[in-house]
């Protein structure tokens, strides 16, 4: 079995094993505080035992949706923010070929998955709803209340149109509602209508709800194996919980050894990956442990990028400015395709040097290069590898930072599992918009703002 790997090599210069060591009844303790949910949030911890949770009846249900929805429509429209959207866009876009947006959908065979909700961006909406005029299609709403502005904005404009589209009852047919089981305006909405819709556990909050119908929808309904995603994270599951060794468990040596970084003025984390179909995984984790790490004036600032293309602009900082930061590289073993330079009898460009090499060879030289550059320029780097690019690895990916994220959380003493300082901006956007109950607020913010 293809197991995910951390590689810690490349730290050496910057920690020893004895400061590894000094973490251990601290994770011990950690661990425990999740299984037996005695810590801070701990009535969030349902994500932990989702991939043994999650009932057949729960994934032939999704199939089954997917299969009726998919031979009357050519778009899925996702709509939410963070969370809500993030984990699925995610896995899709690692799994999906680039360019099959631009196929008829007969050669797809299934929807196209669009995205809605997750900004504030009149020409996107309006571009958006231009598109879908001419298309068939259906909609997964996905909000825990109903009531999240962008999401809600979204669904208004969406929904009016569909009903101007195919009338009520087709209109009823073709949303979806994955919302709270009992509670918020979205789920009294859903009822009222008639909606199918699927349940957000309560004690799994969004940016750790990809592995429920939040994700597994989506995903389902872009082609992908959600069984198989959910046996990965199940591997991951068992491999952390039965292996005690610190050196052993990936999501124990992750946060030990960012904490460390963390604690040395390491305060910046750069996700990087040579592979450009994780660029939403690594917005995916820039939420997970921004949110969850971010809170009591500490936390890891996570940022994304994408090599090589990133060495060309951001390459310079990471290599000679600030020292505060550490790079995390997701590497992804063996390529899906097979591809070699071809040999040019006039070798212009003088890559004959490379004629027959893979470029995957080439592209795992550029970060052998480049990580070896970093170090010797006071950059530590951690590797996490994966076999390759498939909904069982990706399982294996997501359980694994969601893990490393929890611990990770609790060896920082914060609660991993809030998010508080999400609802200043929301507060004052309310007040500022001109929202029933937040009037004082409103002539506070505004008499700031004449000042």
């Amino acid at each position: 079995m293809n197991t995910l790997k951390i590689d810690i090599k490349h730290t050496r210069d910057f920690i020893n094993p004895e400061e590894i060591e000094a973490y251990s009844d601290l994770v011990k303790n950690a661990f425990k505080m999740i299984y037996n949910k005695t810590g801070a949030g701990n009535n969030f911890l349902g994500w932990v035992n989702l991939p043994t949770d999650t009932d057949n009846d729960t994934i032939e249900d999704i199939y089954k949706t997917v299969n009726d929805l998919s031979k009357e429509i050519e778009v899925f429209v996702v709509i939410g923010i963070g969370g809500s959207y993030l984990g699925a866009r995610a896995v899709i876009d690692a799994l999906n070929n680039p360019f099959n947006s631009f196929k008829a959908i007969s050669e797809n065979r299934h929807p196209h998955i669009v995205y809605a909700g997750h900004n504030l961006s009149q020409d996107y909406l309006c571009e958006l709803l231009e598109f879908l005029k001419e298309k068939e299609y259906a909609v997964a709403v996905v909000s825990k209340s109903g009531t999240t502005t962008e999401p809600a904005v979204a669904f208004r404009l969406i929904k009016e149109q569909m009903l101007k589209k195919y009338g009520e009852e087709k209109t009823k047919e073709r949303i979806i509602a994955v919302t709270d089981k009992e509670k918020g305006a979205l789920k009294m909405f859903s009822d009222a209508q008639g909606y199918k819709t699927y349940i957000i556990p309560d004690d799994v909050g969004g940016r750790y709800s990809v592995l429920t119908p939040v994700g597994l929808l989506p995903i389902a309904m872009a082609g992908y194996d959600i069984s198989a995603l959910l046996n990965g994270a199940h591997f991951m599951l068992e491999h952390i919980s039965e292996t005690t060794n610190l050196y052993e468990n990936p999501a124990a040596l992750y946060a030990i050894i960012r904490n460390i970084l963390y604690r040395k003025g390491k305060s910046v984390e750069i996700m990087a990956s040579y592979n450009s179909s994780l660029s939403y995984m690594i917005e995916w984790w820039k939420q997970l442990f921004g949110e969850s790490e971010g809170k009591e004036l500490k936390g890891i600032f996570p940022a994304g990028v994408n090599f090589t293309t990133d060495l060309h602009s951001l390459g310079q900082y990471i290599q000679d400015g600030l020292r505060m930061l550490f790079v995390s590289t997701i590497n992804v073993e063996k390529p899906l395709h097979n591809l070699t330079v071809p040999y040019d009898p006039d070798n212009i460009d003088g890559l004959n040097y490379l004629a027959g090499r893979e470029i995957d060879h080439i592209n795992k030289k550029a970060y052998l290069g480049t990580t070896l550059a970093h170090v010797e320029g006071g950059v530590p780097n951690i590797e996490i590898s994966i076999k390759k690019l498939d909904e069982f690895n990706l399982g294996q990916l997501i359980y694994f930072f969601e893990m490393s994220c929890a611990v990770s959380g609790y060896l920082l003493q914060v609660n991993p599992f809030d998010q508080p300082g999400v609802e200043a901006y929301k507060n004052n956007m309310f007040a500022l918009l001109g929202k029933p109950g937040y009037e004082k607020l409103n002539d506070d913010l505004m008499g700031r703002i004449n000042k």
